[in-house]
C-alpha cells in the first residue's frame, strides 16, 4: 500500500518482533555504551561476580587448593609439571573454583507498561534495559534466570537460570511473548519475588524492571529477597504519568483496571491535585528502596533511555 510505512523485523534486539510506530522498540543500543554499563554492573553485588568469590570443592579456577599425588581416573591436564619434576612423582594440581552467580531479571509484561507518549512505551525501554543487562550477566559467564510477572492476581512466568547462548535465548524468547495492551488488574511485583525466594539459588543478583505502579503489596517479599541477594530497582515511566497537561476535556482509561474517568484538564486544581498525587505515589515507592538500601534507577520513555541507565551505576555499582 503506498505512503503507509509497512512494519518490519527490527535486528539485533528481539528477532522476528515486528516494529510499528505504535510498538518501536528500544532502538538501537551502541556496543560501546553497553560496555560501561556492563563495567558498572561487573562490579555491583559486593564483589560476588564470577571470578570475584570462591565456590566449594576443587576444579577449575585461578586460585590453588593444593597440590597431590596424581590418581588413576585424574585428568592429565590438571598435571603440575614443576611439581612432578621436583619429586619425581606425578603431581596434580587442584584449584579452587569460581562460583557462577546466578541473576535474575523480573520484567513487568502488565497492561500498563503498554503505555507511551514520548518516543518509546514503557515496554520498549523494559525490554532494552532487560536485554543490556541480560547481555552483561551472560558475557560475565554467569547464569541468568527470568521472570515474567503482571497483575497482583496473576502467577510469575519462571524461566530457570541457565547460561550462555540459551540464557539470552530464553530472555529474548520472554520478551517476545506480548500481553494484552489492557485489563489483568493491577501491577504488582509480589508474585515475581516470590518466585526467587523459592528458587533457593545462591546469593547473587536480582534486577527488577517495572514501572512499580498498582498497590505496595511487596515489602514483605523484597525485604526477604534483598536479605539474600543485591537487588537493583529500575523503574521505567512516561512524562505524562506525573505531570497532567492542559489539553481540554479527555476520557481517560486504567489500562490494567477498565475504569474510565472524564475529567477536563483545564481545571488548575484538578491538575495540581493530579501532580501532587503522583508525586506522593513516587516518593512512597523511592522510599521502600532507600529504607532497604536497594539502588535505584529510573528510565524516562523521552530521551535516551541507555545513557540513564549507564549513569544510574557508577563504576562501583551504586546510584550514581
Amino acid at each position: 500500500m503506498t505512503g503507509v510505512a509497512q512494519p518490519v523485523p527490527e535486528p539485533g534486539i528481539v528477532p522476528g518482533r515486528i516494529r510499528t510506530p505504535a510498538r518501536p522498540g528500544p532502538g538501537p543500543i551502541a556496543d560501546e555504551i553497553a560496555r560501561h554499563l556492563e563495567l558498572g554492573l561487573s562490579r555491583r553485588v559486593g564483589g560476588r561476580l564470577s571470578g570475584d568469590h570462591r565456590g566449594l570443592g576443587a576444579g577449575e579456577g585461578l586460585d590453588l587448593d593444593r597440590i597431590r599425588p596424581y590418581e588413576p581416573g585424574d585428568d592429565v591436564r590438571r598435571i603440575d609439571w614443576n611439581a612432578t619434576a621436583r619429586s619425581l612423582v606425578p603431581q596434580v594440581r587442584e584449584d579452587v573454583p569460581d562460583r557462577q552467580l546466578t541473576a535474575w531479571i523480573l520484567l513487568d509484561t502488565s497492561a500498563s507498561m503498554h503505555f507511551g507518549t514520548a518516543r518509546h512505551r514503557k515496554a520498549d525501554v523494559a525490554e532494552g534495559a532487560a536485554i543490556v543487562v541480560g547481555r552483561a550477566i551472560v558475557r560475565r559467564r554467569d547464569r541468568l534466570g527470568t521472570v515474567t510477572f503482571g497483575s497482583s492476581d496473576g502467577p510469575a512466568r519462571l524461566t530457570p537460570p541457565s547460561g550462555g547462548r540459551l540464557a539470552m535465548a530464553r530472555l529474548v524468547g520472554a520478551l517476545a511473548v506480548e500481553t494484552p495492551d489492557e485489563g489483568g488488574g493491577r501491577t504488582s511485583v509480589r508474585a515475581a519475588l516470590r518466585a526467587v525466594a523459592a528458587s533457593r539459588t545462591t546469593g547473587g543478583l536480582v534486577v527488577v524492571i517495572s514501572d512499580f505502579r498498582g498497590p505496595l503489596d511487596w515489602r514483605a517479599e523484597l525485604t526477604a529477597v534483598g536479605g539474600r541477594h543485591s537487588v537493583i530497582a529500575i523503574e521505567v515511566f512516561d512524562p505524562r504519568e506525573e505531570t497532567l497537561v492542559d489539553v481540554g476535556e479527555v476520557t481517560l482509561t486504567d489500562p490494567e483496571t477498565g475504569r474510565i474517568l472524564r475529567v477536563d484538564t483545564g481545571d488548575g486544581q484538578l491538575r495540581r491535585a493530579f501532580d501532587d498525587a503522583a508525586a506522593d505515589d513516587r516518593l512512597a515507592v523511592g522510599a521502600e528502596f532507600r529504607r532497604l538500601g536497594i539502588p535505584h534507577i529510573r528510565l524516562s520513555t523521552d530521551g535516551s533511555w541507555l545513557a540513564a541507565l549507564v549513569r544510574g551505576l557508577d563504576t562501583r555499582g551504586r546510584p550514581a
